[in-house]
């Protein structure tokens, strides 16, 4: 599968990662949750932050609930279900 890449910018208007260097975030291992696609290798479904971000939780919630979590994360899992 390839990805185009694209300059996103971050909340804070610096220049962010581009889309390839955001989706390498999610990771796909067998090993946990069946293989599908989760944040960093964590034990966190990129499907569950879709969920939360489509039942309107906010970014700042979702960070606030799950520590590990980076702000890259939740628009990795926005790039990744894009693709």
């Amino acid at each position: 599968m390839t990805f185009k890449a694209h300059k996103i910018k971050t909340t804070r208007g610096l220049e962010g990662m581009d889309e390839r260097q955001l989706l390498s975030r999610i990771t796909l291992n067998p090993k946990i949750f069946g293989g599908k696609p989760t944040i960093r290798g964590l034990r966190i479904k990129v499907e569950s932050i879709l969920a939360l971000l489509e039942q309107g939780v906010t970014p700042e919630e979702i960070l606030r609930d799950y520590p590990d979590l980076e702000p890259e994360d939740i628009r990795a899992c926005l790039a990744y279900a894009r693709h």
